[in-house]
Formats: C-alpha cells, structure tokens, sequence
C-alpha cells in the first residue's frame, strides 16, 4: 500500500510500460476540464447580460410612466386653453350644435 502511493507521488504510472492507457485517461479529464471551464464561462456572460438587459427594462419602463405623466398633463383642458390664449385664441361662449343628416330613400 505504501509502496503504491510513493509509486503514484513519483509518477511511475506515467511511465511504465502499460502508461499509453493512463495517457489517454489524463487526456481525456483534461478536454472535459476545459469543456467544464468554458461552459462556465458561457453561463457567467450570459447572466451578467441578464442583469444589464433588466436594469435596462427597468429604466425604459421609468422612461415610459414620466413620458405618459407628460402626456397627461399635457392633454389637460384647463394646460392647453392656457396655451391657446397666449396664442389668442379662446375657448367658445356658445356651445357647439349637433348636425344630423337624413339619407334620401
């Protein structure tokens, strides 16, 4: 038992004469360890794009309720007479009539 572990710290599995299937072993966890990595990799990018497309949503979604509040504001009876009137213009004493058209048989 000993002996096998000082074989193993010295490396004599890698050079003895049935070592070409240890090689290949060694090989063979090295590709999946770089596969391992990389797919890493893949999945912290793609989660740090994550988060910048959410704050991004949450800005424009902020954008947008400040906008519609304008827009509100703005469409407002009593904003756009107060417009009119610095432009002369004045809403009507009379209020506006009805015209009702009859189709001819």
């Amino acid at each position: 038992m000993k002996q096998n572990f000082y074989n193993i710290i010295k490396g004599r599995f890698l050079v003895s004469d049935d070592s070409l299937r240890n090689w290949r072993f060694i090989i063979f966890l090295s590709v999946l360890a770089l596969i391992m990595i990389s797919s890493s990799h893949g999945a912290d990018k793609k989660v740090h794009e994550i988060a910048r497309l959410n704050n991004e949503v949450k800005e424009l979604k902020s954008e947008y309720v400040d906008v519609r509040m304008q827009l509100m504001q703005a469409k407002m009876e009593t904003k756009i007479i107060r417009a009119m009137e610095n432009r002369g213009l004045y809403p009507s004493e009379t209020p506006p009539q009805k015209i009702v058209l009859k189709k001819k048989r």
